[in-house]
């Protein structure tokens, strides 16, 4: 734990006493040690398995060769890249020694991943080719940098020993695992802390919400550095002992061939990838038993003829307290039901219990350290905010409860944007559009997107722009933002609208952007509420 952390302490009992994910990867390589583990299936050939034996010897070598570097345990150790295998292996050789995985996205600015490393401490960071640039940029203080498919020195292979070279720790269930950073509403992301017990917690229950055998084929092509892949996926996978197919990232005119050539069993889905299927020719045969997602989609069942299980979760609550049952609802587009794991509660802004049919702010109770996260890396503040004096989790999201027991999501109470698989923070952007406009009030929205589900819009109040300041405004966001974080438009006006409580209404903004009202329409409607309401005293980002 941080300096400044008060050390997680788990139940005297719990369910993974003696163990950690190292050691849970172990056994059952050693229950099965040919079975297939992992199969590669990059977009430009050679497909690539491991058992689970050969995977184990990997990650060992790995270990062992980052412990002759110098990393202990308690180290933080960034991994920078895409979906590979190389991205596993470093992810659980980490486990296997103690230190702590940091995984960040790969599409982060150097600035961003500037802040990751200086942030969690990182002494090492393993990347890729094409990544090395803006590694090295960001992370002067490191001790080394190793990089995958190079040879040499700073080669991915040279941190490859015999696995009997490796010195095991002790496992210890409380111990960190790993740092995943997630977008609040801060201006910075925020590292979110799992331990090895988290990491199993996820493994166990994700495999049985998911309804995991040890015949299934889980195709995964969500990234690996956000927890639905690693947890609901790769973790929940090797708990079972289980099989999964690994992509680079999702690829409509392929889902159908490689899943057939693999014999998929299992996927989960966002947006985008429920669209994709959808709009696809389903093959009359096909091995698919179960899709997940955030919400049901009863066409895509009646097309593909694949059940589905809803669930509702977020990297601090490492599963899904919310989890279908498959019983069905009157309702659409429902999450599930509380799932008997967690607590959950609907609240109105007083902390009342909603009555059903209202909305409210979702709320979990758990175990930190096992069934929720240990803390916010190196942020004691942040971390006490978000429980409240009874140990509840407050989410941030809005959510309804339905009289038959189920939930459906709302809305974010937090200033979130979903772009693609992504959560965005509007205030992230809103900082770094104002390192360029200066004092001018900012505020930044979702606009709706064929494929990304959202897209980032900025709004700029400067009647009389100069021509270029949009364009700068852009280069200034590319600069410093992950390029699916930068603004796809400008929009330049004299106001903007207000709440009740004189901050910007954001689903005003929301409006506009969606085509309900034109911008002129708008503006004039702005301006004429804030000469009947001029006491408006914006914030510095208008959020």
């Amino acid at each position: 734990m941080t300096a400044t952390s008060t050390p997680i302490r788990l139940p005297d009992i719990h369910p993974f006493l003696g163990m950690d994910v190292w050691s849970m990867l172990t056994g059952r390589a050693d229950e099965h040690p040919d079975r297939t583990l992992l199969t590669w299936e990059p977009f430009d050939g050679g497909t690539r398995s491991w058992t689970y034996a050969r995977f184990v010897d990997e990650c060992a070598g790995v270990g062992a060769g980052m412990q002759a570097r110098g990393i202990a345990a308690g180290d933080r150790v960034i991994i920078h890249m895409q979906n590979r295998p190389e991205f596993l292996i470093t992810w659980f050789a980490c486990a296997a020694i103690g230190a702590v995985a940091v995984t960040t996205n790969s599409r982060s600015s150097q600035g961003e991943l500037a802040y990751f490393i200086s942030n969690s401490g990182a002494r090492a960071a393993v990347t890729q080719p094409d990544l090395e640039p803006v590694v090295r940029g960001a992370g002067a203080a490191l001790d080394w940098v190793a990089v995958i498919q190079t040879s040499g020195e700073d080669g991915f292979d040279s941190l490859r020993l015999p696995p009997d070279a490796l010195r095991p720790v002790a496992p210890d269930p409380a111990a960190p695992l790993s740092i995943q950073f997630t977008s609040g509403t801060t201006s910075r992301p925020k590292g979110v802390l799992w331990t090895h017990a988290n990491g199993l917690w996820g493994a166990r229950v994700n495999a049985l919400h998911e309804d995991l055998r040890d015949t299934d084929v889980h195709l995964v092509y969500m990234p690996l550095f956000h927890t639905n892949a690693m947890a609901y996926s790769v973790l929940a996978s090797i708990w079972v002992g289980a099989r999964f197919v690994l992509l680079p990232k999702w690829s409509t005119s392929r889902f159908w061939e490689i899943s057939q050539r693999h014999g998929c069993t299992w996927a989960s889905l966002m947006g985008l990838s429920t669209r994709a299927i959808l709009a696809s020719d389903v093959p009359p045969l096909h091995t698919y038993r179960l899709f997940g997602a955030g919400a049901d989609v009863p066409l895509l069942t009646e097309r593909t003829g694949v059940p589905m299980i809803t669930w509702w979760g977020m990297t601090e609550t490492i599963t899904h307290p919310i989890i279908g049952d498959r019983r069905g609802s009157v309702h659409t587009g429902i999450m599930g039901r509380c799932a008997p794991e967690y607590e959950i509660a609907v609240r109105d802004p007083l902390g009342a219990a909603s009555a059903p049919g209202e909305v409210g702010e979702l709320s979990v109770r758990g175990v930190r350290g096992l069934s929720l996260f240990a803390e916010y890396w190196d942020n004691p503040s942040a971390t006490a905010d978000a429980f409240d004096a009874d140990g509840w989790f407050r989410t941030g999201d809005l959510v309804r409860l339905n009289d038959d027991g189920t939930l459906t999501f709302v809305d974010r109470a937090k200033d979130m944007l979903r772009v693609g698989a992504e959560n965005v923070a509007a205030s992230e952007i809103e900082r770094v559009v104002q390192t360029v406009t200066g004092p001018r009030e900012v505020a930044v929205v979702g606009a709706p997107h064929e494929s990304l589900d959202e897209v980032p819009v900025v709004f700029v109040v400067d009647a009389e722009a100069p021509a270029e300041l949009a364009e700068r405004i852009l280069a200034g966001c590319r600069a410093q933002l992950a390029d699916f974080k930068v603004p796809r438009q400008v929009h330049f006006v004299t106001e903007l609208p207000r709440s009740t409580i004189s901050k910007v209404n954001k689903v005003e903004l929301r409006t506009v952007v969606a085509g309900g009202t034109s911008l002129a329409e708008a503006q004039e409607r702005w301006a004429q509420a804030a000469v009947l309401d001029p006491s408006g005293d914006a914030s510095a980002t208008g959020s």
